[in-house]
């Protein structure tokens, strides 16, 4: 009893009690936002939403005892199975209910799987370490090391944009800059990076993006309102969801537009309009201070990390979760188009929750092993200063 008692006592130790605890909100807030919408309609989107959350808790859980420096050592393993996962997409991707591409797989039981959730998280492992490689080379602030960076990170963007999953391909852009920065890539890299985007903007616009990327961007600035009937549709109506909560909303289980389903894809994309009309201007501040308590925790983790190899690991998962919140809730009030990005932990989707839940885990990896190590220097100091004695 006491070896338990003990084993335990250092887990709540060793471990982020409060980003553990955060986490548990986001999930139990995004449940009852998601049995809220299921009046709407006959598909059940709370089970698959459960399973995933309960495996994915099992997951980070686990990870969270593994030793996050062992991850990066086997960044091979991560990088075999991104280009794996990629391939299953061109042989068997499909195109799902409310998406514009073809990066899901269909399960067995009815059930979708997005590999591109999971290719991201074999992103950040890899380019980690690859950071840290350049690192160790003094070759970080060289022009010959940040190209190599540069092609690392298209990879991926490339086979995603095949896939049709732009937004999916701007998350990763934002993984890439956010590491390299905080990595300490040299400024004038960035800005050079900035003007070739600049000059380049005419070639994305009139052969990267297609007329839905387009028309969706556009509708930010119809000022005739044309564009309400079609590409603007969704984000009007998500505005006059939550602009109808008021303070406090009419109440969860109770909101007709939900009940209605007003707003497309509700309970993915736009599952903040559903906070905003039932739960009101209350449950939306709430559930942002929730989802940027996360935010904050990890990047903390990253600032308190004992070596760079953990802090970039952090740097990556911030990176990911803090540009998904970004674009998800500008795209709700109508400051970014439309463009697939799910809100982290609280949208529906069970690729998204694990995959989430997974980079929680690493994060606790670095937290607890970076405890173990400054424990294991505090004893080895105190034994040199009784010899000395």
């Amino acid at each position: 009893m006491n070896k338990f008692s003990q084993s335990v006592s250092d887990f709540f130790r060793k471990t982020d009690v409060v980003l553990w605890l955060l986490t548990i909100a986001a999930i139990v807030y995004s449940l009852l936002l998601i049995s809220s919408m299921q009046r709407a309609g006959d598909y059940n989107y709370l089970r698959p939403q459960i399973t995933a959350v309960i495996v994915g808790l099992l997951a980070a859980f686990v990870i969270s005892f593994a030793d996050y420096r062992f991850i990066i050592k086997k960044w091979y393993f991560a990088m075999i199975a991104g280009f794996i996962l990629a391939g299953l997409v061109f042989a068997f991707g499909i195109r799902v209910s409310g998406t514009d591409d073809t990066a899901w797989i269909r399960l067995p039981g009815g059930y979708t799987f997005q590999p591109s959730e999971f290719i991201k998280i074999c992103f950040i492992i890899t380019f980690a370490k690859h950071l840290c490689f350049l690192t160790d080379k003094n070759l970080l602030h060289s022009l010959p090391g940040v190209l190599t960076l540069l092609g690392h990170a298209l990879v991926p963007m490339v086979m995603i944009h095949f896939q049709g999953d732009d937004g999916t391909v701007l998350i990763f852009a934002l993984i890439f800059l956010i590491m390299s920065f905080i990595a300490g890539v040299q400024l004038r890299y960035f800005l050079i990076l900035g003007g070739l985007l600049v000059v380049g903007i005419p070639i994305i616009w009139n052969f990267v993006m297609n007329d839905e990327h387009r028309n969706r961007f556009l509708a930010l600035f119809d000022l005739d309102g044309n564009a309400l009937n079609n590409y603007g549709w969704q984000q009007y109506q998500g505005k006059v969801s939550i602009a109808g909560g008021g303070l406090k909303g009419s109440g969860l289980y109770n909101g007709s537009r939900v009940e209605f389903g007003i707003v497309p894809e509700q309970e993915n994309d736009f599952i903040l309009t559903v906070a905003g009309e039932e739960l009101g201007f209350i449950g939306c501040i709430l559930l942002l201070v929730i989802l940027f308590g996360i935010i904050i925790k990890v990047i903390m983790n990253a600032a308190n990390a004992a070596e760079n190899q953990g802090k970039l690991l952090c740097a990556g998962v911030f990176a990911s979760l803090a540009s998904q919140s970004v674009i998800n809730i500008g795209m709700v009030l109508g400051f970014f188009p439309v463009i697939g990005i799910t809100l982290p932990l609280l949208s529906s989707g069970g690729t998204s929750a694990l995959g989430t839940l997974v980079c929680i885990g690493l994060v606790q990896s670095v937290r607890g092993h970076n405890i173990d190590d400054m424990e294991t220097a505090k004893i080895s100091r105190k034994r040199q200063t009784r010899l000395r004695l």
